[in-house]
């Protein structure tokens, strides 16, 4: 019956996500537990594979792939799209960014007449604005969402073109085929701004020559300001605008003494990859994966097994390690409900796009198969 239930919120929810590509029951992928999947489906350039993994009470990590026209016509460019939003401090803001940068790189890419670093620059900075109108309308009845955040790691494909765009520390993984060799190698496309990370901590430093507690180590973690692990952004205005870091906002956010330049950033690392024959399938997860796997044996889990079910293989050896760590049973971990579940692991988002040369490098005028999905199917007010 819950079963039956489920099928019939999705059709009328998610009426259009992928009907173009997949025609079994999983059209919106399906719930298990926390765990929501889609096993297989198709993108312009090839398959991909997803999947969600909740831990949090509510959800932050929020997700989507877009596949077709990537431009507000038509008869613009077409490619993949796909974006991983790591929320923190609640879920507000990577919903925002869920609803509001594909949009608005459609847009910029409709009005510059292609696709480019400068249009997901600007995509960029119209959702920051986006969110910041929010905070500042919701400041006087709601001022905690000053300190509501989220990463965001994009993906756009276009022409044989890959761009990568982050803020934050999700991450971008190719698999690279070694043909001497047989053996495909991880290689690390994204730049990560998290302030365990020497390079980070320096340019804090450089930025803010004035400030000698720019960064503080708090129980064996860097942070910015002893508050946040993070750099850049979307959201945390808190820490951007000094006009929302006073009361009413809670006084564990509140710094001692007023900034006067923003001390978290909105812009994003972009860089520009062409895409080889030998480049086989690219991995796009939030944090909560990496802390349990490396780049290597990540790739080597896909490159290993069938395309069909990868992104969901990846979160369950991520699970397992997490259950490793906590001399704990992967079965008894599975039982731990939202919520609590979070003292063992994080939200965890993957995404797994395989490569097909054939139509990675075809022109992008070319129409294919029309994606629009969301990670996490439906999110249910009841325990799950």
């Amino acid at each position: 019956m819950l079963s039956t239930l489920m099928n019939f919120l999705r059709a009328c929810l998610w009426p259009s996500s992928d009907r173009h590509v997949h025609s079994s029951s999983d059209i919106a992928g399906r719930q298990n537990g926390l765990l929501w999947y889609k096993d297989i489906g198709q993108h312009l350039n090839g398959d991909f594979s997803m999947a969600v993994v909740q831990a949090n009470y509510l959800p932050e990590d929020q997700s989507q792939i877009e596949s077709g026209c990537l431009s507000m016509q038509d008869s613009g460019p077409h490619g993949t799209f796909v974006g991983i939003y790591d929320g923190h401090g609640g879920p507000e803001t990577s919903r925002f960014v869920n609803d509001h940068l594909f949009h608005h790189l459609k847009r910029f890419t409709y009005e510059l007449k292609s696709m480019s670093v400068d249009v997901i620059r600007k995509a960029f900075q119209a959702t920051e604005e986006g969110f910041l109108s929010i905070v500042t309308k919701q400041w006087p009845t709601k001022p905690q969402i000053a300190a509501v955040g989220s990463c965001c790691l994009i993906a756009v494909i276009c022409d044989g073109t890959l761009y990568i765009a982050n803020l934050g520390d999700s991450r971008a993984v190719l698999g690279r085929l070694v043909k001497a060799t047989e053996e495909v190698h991880a290689i690390q496309l994204s730049t990560e701004h998290n302030a365990s990370i020497e390079s980070v901590r320096q340019e804090l430093h450089y930025q803010h020559p004035d400030d000698s507690h720019i960064v503080l180590l708090k129980h064996n973690v860097w942070r910015v300001k002893g508050l946040i692990q993070i750099s850049r952004s979307i959201g945390d205005f808190y820490l951007k605008r000094a006009e929302f870091n006073k009361p009413p906002l809670y006084a564990k956010y509140r710094l001692r003494e007023p900034f006067r330049r923003p001390i978290l950033s909105s812009e994003p690392s972009i860089s520009v990859h062409e895409l080889r024959p030998d480049d086989k399938f690219l991995i796009f997860a939030s944090d909560g994966l990496w802390e349990h796997l490396s780049n290597q044996e990540a790739v080597d889990i896909v490159h290993n097994h069938p395309h069909i079910g990868s992104a969901r293989r990846l979160v369950k050896a991520a699970l397992q390690e997490a259950a490793k760590k906590r001399e704990m049973r992967y079965s008894d971990l599975k039982k731990i409900e939202r919520g609590i579940r979070r003292h063992f692991h994080d939200d965890i988002t993957v995404v797994v796009l395989f490569l097909d040369s054939n139509l990675a490098s075809r022109a992008s005028s070319v129409k294919g198969p029309t994606l629009s999905l969301r990670g996490g199917g439906i999110n249910l007010t009841a325990k799950v």
